[in-house]
């Protein structure tokens, strides 16, 4: 009897997957728990492993297609079964449908409360912006896979039958700028790298942060010397344990410490008001390279001490690096942390991370002759460990004022 390979929900606020890549073609044997397929959600990869042991009858979703909760992915069983789920051709009546093993059922998929044209599945950002525009979703035309009602469906339908003014209309309910960009005349010798998922992911997510929010960038200094003494007295106890001791531990719980002191830096932007978060989860932008970049994120960062945080960061930054990550461990975050210092850079605009407020730049660290007060009043030139401190802020949701006193709480406890 064949079985359906049905898409898993991989964390709780997963609805939909990207399929990536097949690791098996129709007709090849698999092997209970062995990998089959790959998708893509969040710019996390994860392996869907076959549910039994038999051989690969029918692939229902390809490559590069968007697939839900629930939905069929594939029929493993017999060869003799190879027909059996097949459309009935001749005339002969089609094979009576099998009935999935309840093991390999999904958890049950949110319905939607939204009127549709009858195209099935609305996701939850197409859900998000009708309800936004009052637009009826019956009265859309879907363009997507199966008559299914995207995105751009939405915002077509409402540039044709909603005029506005544009002054008088929140910049995030605009139409969101396409990515997409004329190619250029190429040259003989030009090579076109395609894009992979991640990178697609990155561009339409910085460009829809560019046009939500108004961001601002303000910069401090600090001096770093209590730190590096710090660590220096510390790494070998945390050395111990297990625990690799770095910097973007000390940066990530200065932010906590802002983030008490100015809650208001830990919110998001809401048309009825600015949603002050209760708890503080944080992201750490992560470098994998050539392949693109990946926050994960750290939940319930004020309850941690350095630690726990050091721990959190050295296990979130090596299961990033190396795949393991799950959907659930890149959501959620209500600030940002990148550490663009690490090749060398001084200063930089990070692209806020939304619906967060803001996102703070660490750049490289460098000794620097400064000018120091004695108790006295008296100035010398000493040498100091240095480095930028770049916030970049929601002015929607802070003043510059109110960023400045967070940075300087974050740069104090430093």
């Amino acid at each position: 009897m064949a079985t359906k390979v049905l898409v898993p929900r991989l964390g709780e606020s997963v609805d939909e997957v990207i399929v990536t890549k097949w690791l098996k073609q129709v007709g090849d044997s698999i092997n209970e728990l062995e990998p089959l397929l790959e998708v893509n959600t969040d710019k996390v990869d994860t392996e869907i492993p076959a549910p039994i042991s038999g051989v690969l009858l029918n692939i229902s979703i390809q490559e590069g297609v968007t697939a839900r909760v629930g939905e069929v992915l594939a029929l493993i069983g017999q060869r003799s079964e190879a027909n059996a789920d097949q459309p009935a051709q001749d005339g002969q009546p089609a094979a009576p449908q099998k009935p999935r093993s309840a093991i390999f059922e999904p958890h049950p998929v949110r319905t939607q409360t939204l009127q549709t044209n009858g195209s099935g599945f609305i996701s939850p950002v197409v859900a998000k912006i009708a309800g936004e525009f009052g637009v009826d979703l019956r009265q859309v035309t879907g363009t997507g896979l199966g008559g299914r009602i995207t995105k751009d469906d939405v915002l077509a339908f409402v540039r044709d039958t909603k005029p506005v003014d544009v002054g008088a209309v929140e910049p995030v309910k605009q139409p969101i700028p396409s990515v997409s960009t004329p190619l250029p005349q190429s040259l003989a010798d030009d090579t076109i790298i395609k894009h992979s998922l991640m990178r697609k992911s990155i561009a339409e997510r910085m460009l829809a942060s560019q046009h939500t929010s108004p961001h601002v960038l303000t910069v401090m200094e600090v001096d770093m010397s209590r730190v590096l003494a710090h660590r220096a007295a510390h790494k070998d106890v945390f050395a111990q344990t297990g625990v690799n001791l770095t910097y973007t531990a000390y940066f990530l719980s200065a932010i906590v410490a802002g983030l008490k002191a100015f809650p208001m830096v830990n919110s998001s932007w809401s048309d009825e008001g600015v949603i002050v978060h209760a708890g503080i989860h944080l992201g750490m932008a992560t470098s994998l390279g050539e392949a693109g970049l990946i926050v994960p994120v750290i939940k319930g960062a004020d309850s941690l001490s350095l630690l726990g945080m050091a721990r959190a960061v050295n296990d979130l930054a090596e299961r990033a690096r190396s795949k393991k990550l799950e959907p659930d461990e890149v959501r959620g975050g209500t600030f940002t942390l990148t550490n663009h210092g690490v090749s060398g850079s001084l200063f930089t605009m990070p692209i806020i991370n939304q619906p967060q407020c803001g996102i703070l730049g660490v750049g490289a660290l460098q000794k620097r002759a400064i000018v120091v007060t004695d108790a006295f009043g008296n100035d010398a030139l000493a040498i100091r460990p240095m480095l930028y401190l770049s916030l970049v802020f929601d002015h929607r949701k802070l003043d510059g004022a109110s960023a400045d006193w967070f940075l300087a709480k974050v740069k104090e406890t430093h």
